[in-house]
């Protein structure tokens, strides 16, 4: 992902995640800190953004920081794909374990975390704007 693409995963966030959307400025924020400490992806479809997927790294800690994928593209591996490059990227990075937040009311991506090895370890009561709790996951991630 790099500066051009702003505009286009602005559309992607605000049309996955309406009452929470990431703004402008803070996807600005996330890409300041690539690759220092953030590795953001878009995927496309003939061309056109249909989804992205953010990752931040410190020592031995990663943290999924947000998968996107406009509806209309979903159950087409586009997700698990941006999950299997996060994944690899926090490998070569030195990480041995990633963590998430993933909203308590959708069980589709809960679902695809588990089929990726993550385990619910516990919830964070109201986390998102709208008061919807997160379910906090991890996984370990081999040397």
């Amino acid at each position: 992902m790099t500066e051009r693409d702003i505009a286009d995963v602005v559309a992607v966030e605000r049309a996955t995640f309406p009452l929470d959307a990431w703004t402008e400025g803070m996807l600005r924020g996330e890409l300041a800190d690539q690759p220092r400490t953030r590795h953001y992806l878009v995927a496309e479809v003939e061309g056109r953004i249909v989804g992205y997927a953010g990752l931040a790294v410190a020592a031995d800690q990663a943290d999924v920081q947000t998968i996107a994928v406009y509806a209309d593209q979903r159950r087409a591996g586009i997700g698990s794909q941006l999950l299997t490059a996060l994944l690899a990227e926090a490998a070569r990075r030195g990480a041995t374990k990633i963590f998430l937040e993933v909203r308590a009311d959708n069980p589709p991506a809960q679902t695809m975390y588990t089929n990726f090895g993550f385990e619910a370890y516990g919830v964070r009561r109201a986390y998102y704007d709208d008061g919807t709790d997160a379910i906090t996951m991890m996984r370990e991630l081999d040397g």
